[in-house]
């Protein structure tokens, strides 16, 4: 089991926050981002395999300061030198799939090949409604769980990543969707132009688009895709078909048994030989001390920061990799005797702890748990 690591790009300690508008702060974004190059760095150096973040827009409170994935991958790229950047995730609603498979394949390059990445559907409605790229499409929840405007986002998101999964593997495609066409239909350059046509594809010598390609390509042949975090059987079947391991940050075995299999089923049916242990991620918040009630004391700012910030938008509280490294090793060995897990994401307090709490929790965790599930 190798253990990765994911934070939510949070701008300041509790008191921060709670006076108000601290993702307008410069000097906490500032302090934020420095922290965050310190972390990763740290945690390379310890043996953590990746580091992941999310995409999130007009943040001005300061709880989740994410706006630009490829910014923060090159952030964190630049302060690392092995680790996996997991860029977790694009969110589908918001984004043009030709434009993200670009910036995923020239993430890849610049990062040495050691990108990672998750596409997500969007659950934030205050920033999805200011930045959607279709005016039906609606951010989605439990507020509208089976309904039909999370049918219809569905649907979309499952074209957005069969066009994102194509243009990463094809030299050149055309796509015709419900939603996307790539290229145009009938659409003829205005103009001559010798080099479509002498050194590309896709151009035919009258000028018409048949076919269209990204450059550069990917420096991996495969890129690792995530499914972001989700609790949902559905969704986990829908990654096994792209290989895509959802990460599932539940403690509950039955539930994992059930995922685990199902995934297998769905991506055998789809031609997958796919390792035990690839099938999908785990995990779970983390802080690691030397005693239970140490770490509970620690957990307590991230417990408001989750009841305060994640609960409303209905995020049940993810499993809890919280106390002693005996405490910790225990309820990892008890999902390990349940499912494989190859990779497992730890979601950690940056931002609202400092850098020397974080690298004595993740430091300690390294030492007293890691060689456990080496």
């Amino acid at each position: 089991m190798r253990f990765g690591l994911f934070v939510y790009c949070t701008v300041g300690r509790r008191h921060e926050l709670e006076a108000g508008m601290a993702g307008r702060d410069r000097a906490l974004y500032g302090r934020m981002i420095d922290e965050l190059g310190r972390t990763a760095a740290f945690a390379e150096q310890h043996g953590y395999f990746a580091f992941g973040h999310p995409e999130h827009h007009l943040q001005i409170e300061g709880f989740e300061a994410s706006n630009d994935p490829a910014l923060m991958a090159m952030w964190l790229g630049r302060h690392t030198t092995t680790m996996r950047i997991v860029t977790c995730g694009f969110v589908s609603t918001v984004n043009n799939p030709l434009t993200v498979a670009e910036k995923i394949a020239t993430m890849d390059h610049m990062l040495g090949g050691r990108f990672g990445v998750g596409l997500v559907r969007g659950y934030q409605a205050r920033w999805v409604e200011n930045f959607k790229v279709r005016e039906e499409l609606k951010a989605v929840g439990p507020w509208n769980r089976n309904s039909p405007d999370d049918e219809f986002n569905r649907e979309y998101f499952a074209e957005f990543v069969d066009i994102v999964a194509t243009a990463l593997a094809r030299e050149t495609f055309s796509y015709r969707g419900k939603f996307w066409t790539f290229p145009p239909e009938r659409f003829v350059n205005p103009h001559r132009h010798e080099v479509y046509t002498r050194y590309g594809q896709g151009v035919d010598d009258d000028m018409a688009i048949t076919e269209v390609g990204i450059a550069p390509r990917p420096l991996q042949d495969e890129i690792p895709l995530y499914g972001g975090f989700s609790a949902s059987l559905r969704t986990a079947k829908f990654w096994a078909r792209y290989k895509g391991r959802p990460i599932v940050l539940s403690g509950n075995t039955e539930f994992l048994e059930l995922l685990w299999r199902e995934w297998r089923g769905e991506a055998e049916r789809h031609g997958h030989d796919v390792a035990p242990g690839r099938e999908a991620c785990w995990g779970g918040i983390m802080i690691c001390a030397e005693t239970d009630a140490r770490a509970q004391a620690l957990f307590a700012d991230m417990e408001w920061f989750w009841n305060t910030w994640a609960t409303p938008f209905g995020q049940g509280m993810p499993e809890l990799l919280v106390g002693s490294p005996d405490t910790i090793n225990q309820r990892i060995d008890r999902v390990a005797q349940s499912v494989p897990v190859e990779e497992a994401f730890l979601l950690i307090p940056a931002g609202l702890h400092t850098p020397g709490q974080l690298e004595d929790s993740l430091g300690l965790f390294a030492e007293r748990v890691m060689p456990n599930f080496g």
